[in-house]
């Protein structure tokens, strides 16, 4: 039975836990609320971004939209299958990989996730600004960056609550906008050869395929921070289809969006799709292009809105891992803003090489979390099969260590493996890729390396000493949350 109670811990509406557990008696919201949260997350012009890699490599439509549905298909099962775990735990994601990677050492991969929530929040500054300096017919780029930030910011101060509500607000526009477009792209005149599905190539292929694949599991450490105020009564099963759905559907529909209009345009491509999107919409009519644009800058900022808010669970949770930290609104106001400062910085000096710099941040964010993933998603389904002490989670001497070995070697081993097949643009390929044309196939080898090597090396844990301890506290760890003393 899901519980509609309202949340305690609030200071005049505005959320003030962050990296603390959440006690059944703040559990709140249902679980259809995943489904617009995860398609709005995906539905907008950042992802629209991500399905143009391959046509601007040389790549025909069908096998740009082949590799779009496959890459979204599978990496998506992965950040769904993460979702499930907020429910279960009451803790946002990165936090829980202190039981895989110690106290200290997941400041590892908290380092990695922070890059990834400042750095999209970069790309999503910049495209946001010009879809409104487009629409409005001005040059006021850096200024609609604050302008963007702020609001960003109010909503991620506010939280939980409110990023919901957006997200479904802003799905039900989606739908009839963009709907809209994708009615009008059958109208367009094709380049000949564009649909021509007998000029397979691999290299853009799997190029398409890594970056689509890596850019869903890069949701994958976000999921929890949005599914743990749930009650623990929801299902896995439910969990991942609601979020898996909206992901996949929100994703792979603005990939193919985007595919569609390079093709269209060939050579003549803008690069960001922005003046496309306006040129198309203002097929419908005379003015609905600017429609268009404002709905996916708003989209935009929704998103901005989640880096921020998940960039402050984890810079608090790695000030956490060096002094205890007691999670206030106080300390969460003053770590989103700086996570916007930083991000509004980098987008004041980004360069004009967007779609480059984006695809390789997209392969970058790839290599580092598919060991993570791997590890996370082994010890929760298949090591400890969800059974967790919260309690030792908190304590720096606790139960699960300062260093966890078995995650860190493995991560650092599935990384290291991933290496000779690595193609990033210009910057770098590995010596097998190299061998095999280009063809990136690094998701394939570091997710079983990491994740069968740390099965191997924590099959010594005592998972049924863990779950008793887990027991033994679970009354005193649902007062201290209460309290406010964890």
């Amino acid at each position: 039975m899901t519980q509609t109670k309202e949340p305690a811990q609030r200071a005049g509406g505005i959320e003030s836990r962050s990296i603390d557990y959440v006690p059944l008696t703040e559990r709140h919201g249902k679980l259809w609320h995943l489904g617009p949260l995860w398609f709005m997350s995906n539905a907008q012009i950042a992802t629209l971004a991500v399905g143009l890699i391959s046509i601007t490599e040389g790549a025909t439509l069908p096998w740009s939209i082949i590799a779009i549905v496959v890459g979204t298909l599978l990496g998506t099962l992965f950040m769904a299958f993460h979702s499930a775990q907020g429910p279960q735990l009451g803790l946002p994601q990165m936090i829980q990989s202190r039981p895989q990677f110690g106290y200290l050492g997941a400041l590892l991969v908290w380092l990695f996730a922070y890059v990834q929530y400042a750095g999209f929040n970069v790309f999503n500054t910049v495209l946001a600004s010009e879809s409104m300096s487009k629409s409005t017919g001005t040059s006021w780029i850096k200024p609609w960056h604050v302008i963007i930030t702020l609001i960003g910011v109010a909503i991620a101060i506010i939280g939980y609550d409110l990023i919901h509500r957006a997200e479904q607000i802003l799905t039900y526009a989606m739908l009839i906008v963009f709907g809209i477009v994708t009615v009008l792209l059958f109208t367009l005149h094709y380049p000949a050869g564009t649909f021509d599905l007998g000029h397979f190539q691999a290299a853009p292929f799997f190029g398409q395929f890594g970056v689509v694949a890596g850019y869903q599991i890069s949701w994958a450490i976000y999921v929890s921070d949005y599914s743990r105020y749930l009650p623990p009564d929801v299902t896995v099963r439910k969990t991942f289809y609601w979020t898996y759905g909206g992901s996949a559907v929100g994703g792979a529909w603005m990939m193919v969006i985007g595919a569609t209009l390079a093709a269209w345009k060939g050579k003549a491509f803008s690069g960001n799709a922005i003046a496309e999107l306006k040129e198309v919409g203002n097929h419908f009519f005379n003015g609905f292009g600017d429609v268009v644009l404002v709905l996916a800058a708003l989209g935009l900022v929704s998103v901005i809105a989640l880096n921020m808010y998940g960039g402050s669970l984890t810079l608090i949770s790695a000030v956490d891992s060096f002094s205890k930290v007691k999670p206030t609104l106080g300390i969460r106001i003053a770590t989103i803003a700086f996570t916007a400062v930083l991000s509004l910085l980098g987008a004041l000096v980004a360069t004009s090489n967007f779609l480059s710099d984006f695809n390789n941040f997209l392969l970058l964010v790839l290599y580092l979390f598919i060991p993570w993933t791997a590890v996370n998603l082994v010890d929760y389904y298949v090591v400890r099969r969800g059974h967790y002490a919260i309690a030792e989670i908190f304590k720096p001497n606790g139960m699960y260590g300062r260093w966890g070995w078995p995650g860190i070697v493995s991560y650092l081993v599935g990384f290291i493996a991933m290496t000779p097949f690595f193609v990033v643009g210009s910057l770098y390929t590995g010596f097998v890729a190299k061998s095999i044309h280009d063809v990136d196939i690094s998701f394939f080898i570091g997710l079983p390396v990491a994740g069968l090597l740390y099965w191997f090396l924590a099959r010594n844990i005592d998972v049924e000493a863990e779950t008793r301890v887990a027991r033994e506290e679970q009354e005193e760890l649902e007062r201290a949350a209460v309290q406010g003393t964890l």
